[in-house]
């Protein structure tokens, strides 16, 4: 039986926990699209993966110790990640000339251009999803979502 938008309101009134396993579902599905793009190509990646790609774009040069600041993640993951995407020739790294101990690391032309479809998908996937609203209830969406986010970061 196909959900429609009735069954699932109903759903949502029924299910206290119904908002957030919604989020939960398009998220899931959001980047499952976005990385199809990458499946079919020669750097099938993973959503962690394609995060520590966006965060060395933003940060060229940053250190896996400054990674783990900004995302709070276990040093030993991100190793193992950083490792995986060097040898794969998506991060390049280079012995900071101060401190020889610490590791520069930068996106290869290959990470850039994993970076730049994965920046499309997303760009063209925001566009499907927020086609059939108008700008007023995509604010409304975006304001409703970071109140969310507040009531959330407030209890924990």
């Amino acid at each position: 039986m196909r959900k429609t938008n009735d069954n699932v309101n109903h759903s949502l009134r029924n299910n206290e926990d119904g908002v957030l396993d919604l989020i939960h579902t398009v998220m899931h599905q959001y980047r499952s699209m976005q990385y199809q793009a990458l499946r079919d190509g020669p750097h099938d990646i993973t959503h962690m993966e394609g995060k520590v790609l966006g965060f060395f774009g933003h940060h060229p040069g940053a250190t896996q110790s400054d990674l783990a600041k900004h995302s709070g993640r276990d040093k030993a993951q991100l190793a193992r990640l950083i490792k995986g995407l060097r040898d794969r020739g998506l991060l390049d790294a280079v012995a900071d000339e101060s401190d020889k101990r610490n590791v520069r690391l930068t996106l290869t032309s290959d990470g850039q251009s994993v970076l730049t479809v994965l920046r499309q998908q997303a760009k063209r996937l925001n566009t499907l999803a927020l086609q059939e609203m108008d700008s007023h209830e995509q604010e409304q969406l975006q304001q409703l979502l970071q109140r969310v986010k507040v009531n959330l970061d407030a209890g924990s």
